[in-house]
C-alpha cells in the first residue's frame, strides 16, 4: 500500500515563503513523475506542478511559475515544494501525488495515490 504524507503548511505574511514535503512510502519511488495540486474552499482542485521520474523535468501552472519550485529527493523517497513571494490568492489545501498514467501531467485523474493535504494560509 502507498502511502503520501505531507507536511510543511502553515500561515505566513504574504510575501513570504514556505517548504511543503511529501513523504512517501513504497519502493518504486524513483519510478513514478509525482504532482503538488491544491484546492481552496468552493474551488475545484488545481494542477500546481510535477516532476517527472526520468530526466527531472518540471512543469508549472501559470499562476506558480516563478515563484514556486518543486524537488524529489529519491533516497529519502520525498518530494518538495518551496513555496517563494506568497500571495493570499495560494491559501488553500496542497496535495502531492503519485502520477499513473495518461499523457497528461495536470489532471487529477490521471494520479492514483494522493496524500491527506496540508493548510497553507497566506494573509494580506
Amino acid at each position: 500500500q502507498v502511502q503520501l504524507v505531507e507536511s510543511g503548511g502553515g500561515l505566513v505574511q504574504a510575501g513570504g515563503s514556505l517548504r511543503l514535503s511529501c513523504a512517501v512510502s513504497g519502493r518504486t519511488f524513483s519510478s513514478y513523475s509525482m504532482g503538488w495540486f491544491r484546492q481552496a474552499p468552493g474551488k475545484e482542485r488545481e494542477f500546481v506542478s510535477v516532476i517527472i521520474w526520468y530526466g527531472g523535468r518540471t512543469y508549472y501552472a501559470d499562476s506558480v511559475k516563478g515563484r514556486f519550485t518543486i524537488s524529489r529527493d529519491n533516497a529519502k523517497n520525498t518530494v518538495y515544494l518551496q513555496m517563494n513571494s506568497l500571495k493570499p490568492e495560494d491559501t488553500a489545501v496542497y496535495y502531492c501525488a503519485r502520477h499513473m498514467s495518461g499523457s497528461s501531467w495536470n489532471e487529477v485523474h490521471d494520479y492514483d495515490y494522493w496524500g491527506q493535504g496540508t493548510q497553507v494560509t497566506v494573509s494580506s
